[in-house]
This record gives structure tokens, C-alpha cells and sequence, in this order.
């Protein structure tokens, strides 16, 4: 069992008047981070998750300056079963045109399901534990999971990903976001890498805007640290970071907008 979490002081979170105003500041704080990195180790290992949430800030990183992408491995946390090997709803597709097809990454490692999805998670599971994971970017779920840890998570997962059974709530926000023109199109499982998995990386980058996702920001900051919640694991964290914007800050009190 991994150590018991316990909850470190939260960061304030940074509030944005827009979406494009917040993903360029978690791309500024992302990059500045990689600068920094890149200079006192041979290269960075990244996890990315693939979500609308995440465009803005991936739109922005892109074009940040000074990053030498040539030492920067990228992983992803999460990807359906049963889709296509071409779908564009596919995470690793959506990632390729989003960010990896524009960088010169060392390597980007796909988590392809293939035909034995537990197999598959084992071995991306091995591929993770080779080095330490510097950086996460992601998102918060408007039912509070993390990847595709729905709840009710288990925050002390022996697995480092596994094979998970999407909710209805996880595949109703897919249609919400328009990634499927209806809920029977969505998968109803899928690969992710696990809540312990996600909480070993160094630094991690929460980006959530959107109003549908404000209630999941309200609990996320303020239930208590639960499976139920899973996006409360994030408190027990050193070294986390939340963006947002003014829609999904709304049921926070007394929200600065920045």
C-alpha cells in the first residue's frame, strides 16, 4: 500500500477572466518549469492528459520559447477500449494533433490498448516506473475523477494503470464535450493510470475551466480527501498547481480573478 495521504496546504488557485487567458498562464508556468528542469538533469518525463480542458494550455505551450522538446519524453494518462485504431476521439490521436505532431518530443510513448488491455497496462506501468515522472498536465472531471479514476476511486490502488469501467457521469461530460454525438457512442471502459500512479510525479499542472466543471472545482477544494472525490487526492500533493477560469471558479467564495 502506498503511504498514507495526508493533506498539505492548497495552493491558491490562479483565476482567469477567459479560457485563453488561462491556458497561456499554465503554459508559462509549464514552460518555466521545463527550462528549469532541463538545466540540472538530462531530460524531462511528462504525462499528459487529453481533454478540451487541456487546449488552451497546449495551444500556448507549443509556442513557448526556449524548451528543448529533444530531451523531453511525453506518456499519456488514459485511453477508451473498443474505439477504432483510427477514431479521432481517441486520446493518443487527439494528443498527436494537439501537441505531439508539433514538437520534437525524444519520445512519445502511446498507450495503445491492443488486443490484451490488462497486458498493455502492465507494460506502460513498467515503461513509467523506468525513471521518475517530472511533470503532470491535468484535468479535473466535471464527476471530480482524475484520468479515468471515476468514483468511487481507490486512492491507495496497487496498480499503476489498470482496466476501468467508465460511469455515466465520466461518459455523459464526452458528450458534453463534444467529443461524441451521443452517450451510446462512448466507450464504457477504458485504460488509466491510477490515482498513486498520478501523485508520484513531481509537479503537477491542473488546468479546469468551464462552468459544467465549477461544482467538481468546489469539491475538489473543500470535501473531504476521498475516493469520492477523487480530485481531493490532489491536496495531499507538495507541489501542485490549479488554473481556472471565472466560469469554473463560480462556486468558489470569494474568487480573485487574475
Amino acid at each position: 500500500m502506498p503511504p498514507r495521504l495526508i493533506e498539505k496546504p492548497t495552493p491558491t488557485p490562479f483565476i482567469a477572466k477567459s479560457r485563453a487567458a488561462m491556458g497561456l498562464r499554465a503554459a508559462e508556468d509549464i514552460a518555466y518549469e521545463l527550462r528549469q528542469r532541463l538545466q540540472s538533469q538530462q531530460g524531462v518525463r511528462m504525462i499528459f492528459a487529453a481533454a478540451p480542458s487541456q487546449s488552451e494550455m497546449l495551444s500556448a505551450l507549443i509556442l513557448m520559447p526556449g524548451i528543448e522538446w529533444s530531451r523531453v519524453t511525453a506518456f499519456h494518462m488514459d485511453e477508451y477500449l473498443g474505439l477504432a485504431p483510427d477514431a479521432p476521439q481517441r486520446f493518443g490521436l487527439w494528443l498527436r494533433r494537439a501537441i505531439f505532431d508539433h514538437l520534437p518530443f525524444a519520445a512519445v510513448h502511446l498507450l495503445e490498448p491492443g488486443t490484451d488491455p490488462e497486458a498493455t497496462a502492465a507494460e506502460y506501468a513498467d515503461k513509467l516506473a523506468a525513471s521518475p515522472i517530472d511533470i503532470i498536465c491535468c484535468g479535473i472531471g466535471s464527476n471530480g475523477h482524475l484520468a479515468f479514476n471515476d468514483p468511487p476511486a481507490d486512492l491507495y490502488d496497487p496498480y499503476d494503470a489498470k482496466v476501468v469501467e467508465l460511469d455515466t457521469a465520466c461518459r455523459q461530460q464526452q458528450v458534453d464535450d463534444c467529443c461524441f454525438d451521443r452517450f451510446d457512442d462512448v466507450p464504457t471502459r477504458a485504460l488509466t493510470l491510477t490515482i498513486p500512479r498520478l501523485l508520484k510525479a513531481d509537479r503537477i499542472f491542473c488546468c479546469v475551466p468551464g462552468a459544467f466543471k465549477k461544482t467538481a472545482v468546489r469539491r475538489a477544494l473543500q470535501d473531504p480527501i476521498s475516493g469520492s472525490v477523487p480530485a481531493t487526492a490532489l491536496r495531499t500533493h507538495s507541489n501542485w498547481s490549479l488554473y481556472l477560469d471565472e466560469d469554473s471558479a463560480a462556486d468558489l467564495a470569494s474568487p480573485e480573478v487574475l
